[in-house]
Protein backbone atom coordinates (compact mmCIF):
# COMPACT_ATOMS: atom_id res chain seq x y z
CA UNK A 1 0.00 0.00 0.00
CA UNK A 2 0.98 3.47 -1.31
CA UNK A 3 2.10 6.22 1.74
CA UNK A 4 -0.75 8.69 2.47
CA UNK A 5 -0.16 12.43 2.06
CA UNK A 6 -3.42 14.62 3.94
CA UNK A 7 -3.14 18.18 2.72
CA UNK A 8 -5.47 21.36 3.15
CA UNK A 9 -5.59 23.56 0.44
CA UNK A 10 -3.84 20.91 -1.98
CA UNK A 11 -5.14 22.89 -5.34
CA UNK A 12 -3.37 26.36 -5.84
CA UNK A 13 -0.07 27.54 -4.93
CA UNK A 14 2.38 26.35 -2.56
CA UNK A 15 -0.13 23.44 -1.74
CA UNK A 16 -0.15 22.35 -5.50
CA UNK A 17 3.52 22.42 -6.00
CA UNK A 18 3.16 19.89 -2.90
CA UNK A 19 1.01 17.98 -4.12
CA UNK A 20 2.98 17.34 -7.40
CA UNK A 21 5.99 16.36 -5.80
CA UNK A 22 4.82 13.92 -3.68
CA UNK A 23 2.29 12.36 -6.10
CA UNK A 24 6.06 12.02 -8.03
CA UNK A 25 6.87 9.97 -4.96
CA UNK A 26 4.16 7.75 -5.57
CA UNK A 27 2.39 9.05 -2.43
CA UNK A 28 -1.69 8.89 -2.22
CA UNK A 29 -3.34 12.05 -1.37
CA UNK A 30 -6.30 13.24 0.14
CA UNK A 31 -6.84 17.12 -0.04
CA UNK A 32 -9.34 20.18 -0.05
CA UNK A 33 -10.35 23.29 -1.48
CA UNK A 34 -13.82 25.41 -1.18
CA UNK A 35 -14.29 25.22 -5.07
CA UNK A 36 -15.15 21.85 -6.41
CA UNK A 37 -13.93 22.92 -10.10
CA UNK A 38 -10.54 23.43 -8.60
CA UNK A 39 -10.65 19.87 -7.18
CA UNK A 40 -11.53 18.30 -10.22
CA UNK A 41 -8.74 20.02 -11.77
CA UNK A 42 -6.05 18.71 -9.76
CA UNK A 43 -7.38 14.99 -9.75
CA UNK A 44 -7.78 15.05 -13.60
CA UNK A 45 -4.41 16.97 -14.46
CA UNK A 46 -2.52 14.65 -11.91
CA UNK A 47 -4.12 11.25 -13.26
CA UNK A 48 -3.63 12.25 -16.92
CA UNK A 49 0.14 11.57 -16.46
CA UNK A 50 -0.28 7.68 -16.10
CA UNK A 51 0.54 7.98 -12.29
CA UNK A 52 -1.06 5.26 -10.50
CA UNK A 53 -1.53 7.08 -7.58
CA UNK A 54 -5.04 7.90 -5.71
CA UNK A 55 -5.82 11.49 -5.58
CA UNK A 56 -9.43 12.36 -3.75
CA UNK A 57 -10.52 15.77 -2.77
CA UNK A 58 -13.24 17.47 -0.35
CA UNK A 59 -15.16 20.62 -1.26
CA UNK A 60 -14.49 22.85 2.41
CA UNK A 61 -14.05 25.89 4.04
CA UNK A 62 -11.77 25.29 6.85
CA UNK A 63 -12.80 28.38 8.46
CA UNK A 64 -16.23 26.93 9.32
CA UNK A 65 -15.41 24.06 12.00
CA UNK A 66 -18.61 21.58 10.77
CA UNK A 67 -16.51 21.37 6.91
CA UNK A 68 -13.33 20.44 8.90
CA UNK A 69 -14.85 17.73 11.05
CA UNK A 70 -16.60 16.73 7.42
CA UNK A 71 -12.80 16.50 5.74
CA UNK A 72 -11.74 14.33 9.30
CA UNK A 73 -14.39 11.94 7.90
CA UNK A 74 -13.87 11.91 4.58
CA UNK A 75 -10.07 11.41 5.58
CA UNK A 76 -11.34 8.58 8.45
CA UNK A 77 -13.20 6.70 5.76
CA UNK A 78 -10.56 5.19 3.77
CA UNK A 79 -9.17 3.83 7.07
CA UNK A 80 -5.65 4.10 6.46
CA UNK A 81 -2.75 5.66 8.47
CA UNK A 82 -2.00 9.46 7.51
CA UNK A 83 2.16 9.50 6.81
CA UNK A 84 2.27 13.24 6.21
CA UNK A 85 -0.27 15.87 7.40
CA UNK A 86 0.30 19.00 5.98
CA UNK A 87 -1.67 22.15 7.26
CA UNK A 88 -1.40 24.67 4.08
CA UNK A 89 -4.98 26.42 4.28
CA UNK A 90 -4.39 30.13 4.27
CA UNK A 91 -5.13 33.65 3.41
CA UNK A 92 -3.42 37.09 3.65
CA UNK A 93 -5.52 40.64 3.68
CA UNK A 94 -3.43 43.33 4.10
CA UNK A 95 -4.24 46.05 6.84
CA UNK A 96 -2.86 47.22 10.45
CA UNK A 97 -4.34 46.63 13.66
CA UNK A 98 -5.64 50.11 14.31
CA UNK A 99 -8.32 50.54 10.94
CA UNK A 100 -8.24 47.00 9.23
CA UNK A 101 -12.05 46.10 8.65
CA UNK A 102 -14.42 44.93 11.45
CA UNK A 103 -14.07 40.99 11.33
CA UNK A 104 -10.37 41.00 9.71
CA UNK A 105 -9.20 39.05 12.77
CA UNK A 106 -11.76 36.87 13.02
CA UNK A 107 -11.52 35.25 9.32
CA UNK A 108 -7.33 35.43 9.48
CA UNK A 109 -7.60 33.37 12.68
CA UNK A 110 -10.13 30.90 11.67
CA UNK A 111 -8.17 30.08 8.31
CA UNK A 112 -4.28 30.46 9.21
CA UNK A 113 -5.10 29.04 13.29
CA UNK A 114 -7.85 27.30 13.82
CA UNK A 115 -8.32 25.06 10.34
CA UNK A 116 -5.07 23.78 11.30
CA UNK A 117 -5.72 23.36 15.02
CA UNK A 118 -8.89 21.36 14.37
CA UNK A 119 -7.48 19.20 11.26
CA UNK A 120 -4.77 17.89 13.31
CA UNK A 121 -6.82 17.24 16.48
CA UNK A 122 -9.33 15.27 14.33
CA UNK A 123 -6.34 12.86 12.66
CA UNK A 124 -3.40 13.07 15.95
CA UNK A 125 -5.02 10.48 17.52
CA UNK A 126 -4.37 7.74 14.86
CA UNK A 127 -1.33 9.45 13.65
CA UNK A 128 -0.09 8.34 17.49
CA UNK A 129 -1.45 5.07 17.75
CA UNK A 130 0.78 4.30 14.49
CA UNK A 131 3.72 5.59 15.87
CA UNK A 132 5.48 7.21 13.49
CA UNK A 133 4.29 9.87 10.83
CA UNK A 134 5.27 13.92 10.05
CA UNK A 135 3.13 17.03 10.07
CA UNK A 136 4.21 20.34 8.23
CA UNK A 137 2.31 23.41 9.28
CA UNK A 138 2.76 26.00 6.62
CA UNK A 139 3.77 29.63 8.16
CA UNK A 140 5.41 32.43 7.17
CA UNK A 141 8.54 34.33 7.52
CA UNK A 142 5.65 36.84 9.28
CA UNK A 143 5.42 34.35 11.89
CA UNK A 144 8.91 35.30 13.35
CA UNK A 145 9.16 38.97 11.48
CA UNK A 146 6.14 41.85 11.91
CA UNK A 147 6.12 43.91 9.54
CA UNK A 148 3.79 47.24 8.82
CA UNK A 149 0.59 45.96 7.11
CA UNK A 150 0.46 43.27 8.09
CA UNK A 151 -1.65 43.15 10.97
CA UNK A 152 -3.98 40.04 11.90
CA UNK A 153 -2.28 38.44 9.47
CA UNK A 154 1.23 38.10 11.37
CA UNK A 155 -0.93 37.47 14.30
CA UNK A 156 -2.31 34.41 13.28
CA UNK A 157 0.84 33.07 11.96
CA UNK A 158 2.71 34.04 14.81
CA UNK A 159 0.22 32.13 16.60
CA UNK A 160 0.63 28.59 14.03
CA UNK A 161 4.41 29.21 14.64
CA UNK A 162 3.76 28.86 18.52
CA UNK A 163 1.09 25.98 17.88
CA UNK A 164 3.89 24.17 15.89
CA UNK A 165 6.86 24.60 18.26
CA UNK A 166 3.96 23.12 21.26
CA UNK A 167 2.62 20.14 19.08
CA UNK A 168 6.43 19.19 18.60
CA UNK A 169 7.48 19.15 22.10
CA UNK A 170 4.13 16.89 22.39
CA UNK A 171 4.71 14.31 19.46
CA UNK A 172 8.31 13.80 20.86
CA UNK A 173 7.89 10.39 22.80
CA UNK A 174 5.31 9.48 20.37
CA UNK A 175 7.84 9.62 17.11
CA UNK A 176 5.98 11.79 15.10
CA UNK A 177 8.18 14.55 13.58
CA UNK A 178 6.57 18.27 13.17
CA UNK A 179 8.27 20.64 11.01
CA UNK A 180 7.82 24.77 10.94
CA UNK A 181 7.60 25.95 7.06
CA UNK A 182 7.95 29.68 7.08
CA UNK A 183 8.48 31.00 3.47
CA UNK A 184 8.55 34.62 2.15
CA UNK A 185 7.58 35.92 -0.73
CA UNK A 186 6.08 32.84 -2.85
CA UNK A 187 4.98 33.65 -6.51
CA UNK A 188 1.41 32.80 -5.94
CA UNK A 189 -2.28 34.13 -5.87
CA UNK A 190 -1.55 36.06 -2.99
CA UNK A 191 0.64 38.19 -5.07
CA UNK A 192 -1.54 38.87 -8.07
CA UNK A 193 -1.92 42.30 -9.66
CA UNK A 194 1.63 43.17 -7.71
CA UNK A 195 3.80 45.31 -9.98
CA UNK A 196 6.72 42.76 -9.52
CA UNK A 197 8.70 40.52 -11.77
CA UNK A 198 8.06 36.75 -11.06
CA UNK A 199 11.81 35.83 -10.59
CA UNK A 200 11.53 38.74 -7.09
CA UNK A 201 9.16 35.92 -5.67
CA UNK A 202 10.34 32.26 -5.06
CA UNK A 203 8.85 29.43 -6.89
CA UNK A 204 6.70 27.61 -5.03
CA UNK A 205 7.95 24.16 -6.11
CA UNK A 206 11.04 25.18 -3.95
CA UNK A 207 9.30 25.52 -1.32
CA UNK A 208 7.67 21.87 -1.99
CA UNK A 209 11.16 20.37 -2.91
CA UNK A 210 12.12 21.66 1.10
CA UNK A 211 9.18 19.96 2.33
CA UNK A 212 10.26 16.70 0.73
CA UNK A 213 13.80 16.97 1.33
CA UNK A 214 12.73 17.78 5.52
CA UNK A 215 10.52 14.40 5.23
CA UNK A 216 12.71 12.21 3.91
CA UNK A 217 15.55 12.45 6.42
CA UNK A 218 15.76 9.22 8.69
CA UNK A 219 13.38 9.14 11.70
CA UNK A 220 16.13 9.40 14.44
CA UNK A 221 16.25 13.49 12.52
CA UNK A 222 13.90 16.15 12.61
CA UNK A 223 13.99 19.25 10.62
CA UNK A 224 12.17 21.78 13.10
CA UNK A 225 12.09 24.64 10.72
CA UNK A 226 12.43 25.39 7.07
CA UNK A 227 12.91 29.50 6.53
CA UNK A 228 13.02 30.55 2.97
CA UNK A 229 13.49 33.68 1.67
CA UNK A 230 13.56 35.15 -2.57
CA UNK A 231 17.43 35.45 -2.82
CA UNK A 232 17.19 39.79 -3.75
CA UNK A 233 15.37 39.39 0.35
CA UNK A 234 11.90 40.17 1.85
CA UNK A 235 8.90 42.39 0.24
CA UNK A 236 7.63 44.00 3.17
Amino acid sequence: MKKLLVISGGTKGIGRAIVENFAQKEFDIITCSRNQKDIDKLTEEILSRGVSNEIRGYKADLRNRKEVDGFVGFISSFNRPVDVLINNTGTFQPGSISTESEGVFDQMLETNLHSAYHLTRGLIGDIIQHKKGHIFNICSTASIMPYVNGGSYCISKYAMYGMTQVLREEMKEHNVRVTAVLPGATYTSSWEGADLPPERLMKPEDVASAVWNAYEMSSRTVVEEIILRPQLGDLT
